[in-house]
């Protein structure tokens, strides 16, 4: 199994800075990189509050994640470079394609495209749009998720859709990687799983979830498979888990302290470290270890983790290097 790191991109993302510095985040790319992971992953807000998770209505400034890869590919040398998850309504999937094909050659060859349906209204109303019925916003993702496909691979693409239409388009220079960069979508409801199964390499979700809850959706995405004629082997799945490791469990429970009192105020208020195990991949490094293995026979192939309580925030980066210790270097380098 592969284990992937989820890097600080939000001003709320390292305690005690705000706004969050790009070097910051090189910084904590490179340490990922020298520490094993196998992929470094950013999302895709133009903003974000944390009310969703517990936090307040505090809007908060993030990295884009299409420039900021393009500067990472300079600085991290071995990492697969991948976005967790980009928001279909905030490019048209051509240009969209275009940029990924530029990004994978920058990184040459290690870039890895998740794409989502869109959840957040506010962002959606900052560029002035309406934010469309969940039905539609997936109509949307799958033609989208088609149409950069398609011209990934490098061929001339015309396609004629409801949302979007392309006519004779065509990447110049292409990517890289051959038949193109991984595409995967990213969500959990059932439609979302039947676009996975027609239109895209693979799935992901994310970051709470248990080998049961898990096992559920994976009967619907088998499901999807079938009703496409597609082995559901073939739909590669990865799953994003907030992570946090102990030596022991009195080492556990300081960690756990040190992240409330990093996190921002409401997301850990009156949760027990009891509660955060419940679908994370917490406990000591032998029970991390163990997990891991649960999650492996499930068929998942790379684990994200977050090393925070809320997205892509890192409570400390020595929890990012214990982590490490349990799941990359165990496995000589290769999580």
């Amino acid at each position: 199994m592969r284990t992937g790191l989820a890097l600080p991109q939000y001003d709320y993302s390292v305690p005690g800075e705000s706004p969050l510095r790009f070097e910051t985040l090189a910084d904590h790319a490179r340490r990922g990189d020298a520490l094993g992971f196998d992929s470094l992953w950013l999302s895709d807000h133009l903003f974000l509050d944390l009310a969703k998770y517990g936090g307040g209505p505090t809007r908060y400034g993030a990295f884009e994640p299409i420039a900021t890869l393009g500067a990472l590919a300079g600085i991290v040398t071995r990492a697969r470079l991948g976005t967790l998850v980009l928001c279909e309504a905030l490019r048209h999937p051509a240009v969209l394609a275009k940029a990924l094909a530029t990004l994978d050659r920058l990184t040459g060859g290690r870039l890895d495209v998740g794409l989502g349906a869109g959840w957040y209204e506010p962002e959606y109303a900052a560029i002035g749009i309406d934010m469309p019925r969940p039905g539609v916003r997936i109509e949307r993702l799958r033609e989208a998720t088609e149409i950069v496909t398609g011209l990934l691979s490098g061929e001339p693409l015309t396609y004629e859709g409801t949302h979007y239409r392309v006519h004779h388009a065509l990447l110049d220079p292409p990517a890289l990687q051959v038949p193109h960069p991984p595409v995967f979508i990213g969500g959990k409801g059932d439609r979302v799983l039947r676009t996975a199964a027609s239109s895209a390499d693979g799935w992901n979700t994310c970051w709470v979830w248990t080998p049961d809850a898990y096992q559920e959706r994976l009967a619907v995405l088998e499901a999807a498979c079938e009703e496409a004629d597609r082995d559901p082997a073939q739909v590669w799945r990865s799953v994003g888990l907030y992570a946090l490791a102990g030596e022991d469990e009195r080492d556990l429970d300081r960690r756990f302290e040190r992240l409330r009192a990093a996190t921002p105020a409401g997301v850990l208020d009156g949760v027990t470290l009891a509660d955060w195990r419940v679908g994370r991949l917490v406990g000591t490094v032998e029970q991390v270890r163990e997990q891991r293995e649960q999650w492996a026979a499930l068929g998942v192939e790379t684990i994200v983790l977050g090393v925070g309580a809320v997205p892509f925030q890192v409570g400390a980066l020595d929890d990012v290097e214990l982590l490490a210790e349990a799941l990359v270097s165990a496995d000589g380098g290769h999580g």
